[in-house]
């Protein structure tokens, strides 16, 4: 098999986006679309991506890392003046180049593994991706000789009444003889209107020398499209939407509405999980069998086990365990760590705990910054107080220890094994492991006071 490289166009600024976002870094379904790309082109044997970069340069960089290379465009003029960028680094490569624009977020690397296998097999030094679509305005179209391969490029503006009828239209993704393509660039001019130089030319040239360029048409049109502006993102998002949801369906996963359902590129899911309406998991989260997710619940970067419920609630980058109970209106905050056959109720927060198997705050409490042990029950309205103005500390309760209704721990402190402490109490010194802690005023009745008060006359 030849050398393959890949060259990723990402250089436009987008300003048809409205926005200060650099256009190829605009998400679909919670990634970047560029990474989108990348992430593709990724999983096929390719030797060498570059990515030709100009406004918000050092974003990409950031976001692709060390996934491509990259070469700077710094005037945007054109597609074929981008991939003369690459020049430095590919000049002198045997092999196939594959271009790609960034901001076609849908493409897939079993699309293109068949664009590089048909370019190689046709002993094509140029071929271009088509697809056929029914309204073509606006396209170039792709006319064919009678072998079947390409005799021009035409764009809509210049085609002929008959030329127009034709709907295989050009993609802008490109496979070429790498040696061949950086020396027909050298030919490209930019006598147009826009002063720009537009890498079809490259394929005229290549045909004007006697080379076979040819063509190879994928099915789904949606693959192709690109994002310009806001509703093309949109389009973009729901077609990818489907495309995940469906994937996780076929896998054995129950989605009740798929419309209403947004799950992540890199989600995973097993299977005889049912996900309810108006949930979204995103970021790397992994979610084990027989859970049930939802309805309206937010989870993300979560590691989520088995027969674990989690309803009407939010969950970040956090660890929930199996047999887990979450919700209604909950919220698991960053860096939890919850363990097997935990309930966390009704308009619970946690953050930066740890809680023990078997351990419940069913109702109403705050616990941050804690470790919790195993078999605790943590009262209805009960906090940790972690923080005083400054800092943050840490609340120990060990295992198997009752926390009355009401109680404010006030960290740092330590609640031994299997103590108690009384409902309304505020816990400002360690509890020794087996003791009741009672820390409130004593109740005092006043008889007859009321009368006193004269409120009442």
């Amino acid at each position: 098999m030849l050398t393959r490289y890949a060259v990723i166009l990402a250089a436009g600024q987008g300003t048809r986006m409205k926005s200060k976002l650099y256009k190829v870094l605009h998400p679909v379904c919670g990634k970047p679309m560029v990474q989108h790309v990348v992430d593709q082109i990724s999983t096929l044997d390719i030797d060498r991506i570059i990515t030709i970069v100009g406004h918000g340069a050092e974003q990409v960089k950031a976001q692709l890392d060390t996934q491509s290379d990259f070469v700077l465009q710094e005037k945007q003029l054109g597609t074929a003046h981008a991939v003369m960028q690459a020049e430095e680094l590919l000049n002198d490569k045997e092999g196939t180049t594959i271009i790609v624009c960034g901001d076609t977020p849908l493409i897939t690397s079993e699309t293109i593994e068949a664009l590089f296998e048909h370019h190689e097999k046709m002993n094509a030094k140029a071929t271009i991706l088509t697809t056929f679509i029914d309204n073509p305005t606006g396209y170039g179209r792709i006319i064919r000789n009678e072998q079947g391969l390409v005799k021009k490029i035409v764009e809509h503006k210049d085609a002929t009444e008959e030329e127009i009828q034709i709907k295989e239209i050009n993609t802008g993704t490109y496979c070429f003889d790498n040696k061949l393509l950086f020396k027909a660039l050298k030919s490209v001019k930019n006598e147009n209107a826009q002063g720009e130089y537009y890498l079809p030319d490259v394929v005229e040239i290549l045909q004007q020398q006697g080379e076979i360029v040819s063509a190879f048409h994928t099915n789904d049109y949606e693959e192709t499209i690109g994002v310009n502006d806001r509703i093309a993102l949109s389009q973009a998002e729901r077609i990818l939407q489907k495309r995940i949801n469906e994937r996780h369906m076929l896998n054995g996963v129950t989605i009740i509405d798929p419309v209403h359902t947004y799950i992540g590129t890199d989600v995973e899911i097993g299977f005889d999980t049912v996900i309810y309406p108006g949930t979204t998991l995103s970021g790397q989260t992994v979610i084990a069998s027989n859970c049930s997710i939802g309805p309206n619940t937010e989870v993300k970067d979560c590691k989520i086990g088995e027969h674990t419920v989690i309803k009407q609630s939010v969950a970040h980058d956090s660890s929930i365990g199996s047999d887990v109970h979450i919700g209604p209106f909950a919220h698991i905050r960053p860096q939890s760590s919850i363990h097997n056959d935990v309930k966390i109720g009704n308009f619970v927060e946690i953050k930066k705990a740890i809680f023990g198997a078997g351990s419940k705050a069913s109702h109403l409490s705050y616990i941050g910054d804690a470790n919790v042990g195993s078999d605790v029950n943590i009262g209805c309205g009960s906090i940790t107080v972690n923080y005083d103005g400054k800092n943050k500390f840490l609340t120990t309760i060990e295992d198997g220890v009752f926390i009355g209704c009401n109680s404010n721990l006030i960290a740092p402190v330590t609640i031994g094994k299997d103590a108690y402490v009384a409902a309304g109490s505020t816990i400002t010194d360690d509890v020794p492991g087996e003791a009741l802690s009672i820390a409130r005023a004593r109740q005092v009745n006043k008889e007859n006071y009321v009368e006193k008060l004269n409120y009442k006359k």
